[in-house]
């Protein structure tokens, strides 16, 4: 339960804890038919190759073995349909989203691939899944967990939720930290992403708290602590294309 007068980030803001998750499925009800589009846009394509990484990571068999992924956040299917692609037969992923606009946008893309006896969309928050402990193969979460209220509670979930011996991954913005990169990386960050966003989505707002929220998220081993502090093992993470994300793992062992 929330306490009262508690508050917590929204970009550079401060908001009372409860009014966080409003705020961003604001966000994401605004900018979810463009959202994909404005990924490659915003990252020159580089999305494509970080989430590619994560999914090497994830390593699905490729047999007709069972194998449950839970990709949170994941609301129009990127990771989930990736996945399934590098998986085999017995593979199964399910999206779980709280914002109902992302998940019809993956629901369309899944018909469209025709997978959508492979991955299906659940309306739901990480912070409290309905799902029964020890269900699920691996969980995912690509660039959802910085707007998550309490990230604390929704790791905790994802400990619950993983079989023994699963895995938890997390693909999210990090701290630029090649000297150069940083001030460039800053420079298009706030003074290109927020005009672009207007110009693709007429929502130059939205991508403002984007970019914020960016830098109020933990560095990567204070992040590190939180994973180890939720029960997971073997935590670790690695920094791509200079610093700009980190893909973190954990164990539940």
């Amino acid at each position: 339960m929330d306490r009262p007068g508690e508050t917590t980030h929204f970009g550079f803001k401060d908001v009372p804890l409860g009014d966080k998750q409003t705020l961003v499925n604001d966000v994401f009800h605004s900018v979810a038919s463009r959202y994909d589009l404005m990924n490659d846009l915003m990252s020159a394509g580089l999305h494509r190759v970080w989430k590619d990484i994560m999914i090497n990571a994830l390593d699905p068999p490729r047999s007709d073995r069972p194998f449950k992924l839970l990709d949170v956040a994941g609301g129009t299917g990127d990771i989930s349909f990736r996945a399934a692609k590098a998986a085999g037969e017995g593979f199964h992923a399910t999206v779980c989203d709280i914002n109902s606009d992302m998940l019809a946008v993956g629901r369309e893309r899944a018909a469209k691939r025709h997978l959508d006896t492979r991955v299906d969309f659940v309306e739901g928050n990480a912070e409290a899944l309905a799902f029964a402990d020890r269900s699920f193969d691996a969980y995912t979460i690509a660039f959802g967990i910085r707007n998550v209220p309490q990230i604390d509670k929704a790791l905790r979930e994802a400990y619950r939720v993983l079989k023994p011996g699963s895995r938890f991954l997390c693909l999210e913005f990090s701290t630029v930290e090649m000297p150069g990169l940083d001030k460039l990386y800053d420079l298009f960050s706030f003074k290109v992403i927020p005009p672009l966003g207007r110009m693709v989505t007429g929502d130059a707002e939205s991508y403002q708290y984007l970019v914020e929220s960016i830098r109020k998220f933990p560095k990567p081993n204070a992040f590190a602590d939180m994973i180890r502090d939720a029960g997971f093992s073997r935590v670790s993470w690695q920094t791509l294309t200079g610093g700009i994300v980190a893909l973190h793992s954990g164990w539940r062992l």
